[in-house]
């Protein structure tokens, strides 16, 4: 089976193409290493925002501490959407521990007051 990756690791966007376990089309050794880790575990940062109670904002934005499993996305945004957080929070704190047992905390990424 053939497969084609743009690559997002660097500005020059490589097409790299994959069949079966031929790799070709990359630049750089970062290029290839990109595309194996997409193969065998592809993972994914998120950024969100979860509801703040009491704060001036009704909102504060969140992030992944770490890259997660990409098939957890769709389950680490619903406890995210369900989510609220009382006023304050600090840049960096843990808002959700081990977010879908991914052992991938979600931080905040700035002050809610």
């Amino acid at each position: 089976m053939s497969r084609t990756y743009t690559c997002i690791v660097c500005p020059e966007g490589c097409q790299i193409a994959v069949e079966g376990e031929n790799i070709s089309g990359y630049r750089c050794k970062r290029g290839l290493l990109y595309v194996r880790q997409e193969r065998e575990n592809p993972t994914r940062n998120i950024a969100t925002t979860v509801r703040l109670t009491g704060g001036e904002m009704p909102l504060v934005p969140v992030k992944t501490a770490s890259p997660i499993p990409k098939d957890k996305i769709f389950e680490v945004m619903a406890l995210c959407r369900a989510l609220t957080v009382p006023a304050p929070v600090k840049k960096g704190e843990v808002v959700l521990p081990d977010a879908a047992g991914t052992g991938v905390d979600m931080v905040a990424t700035a002050d809610g007051i």
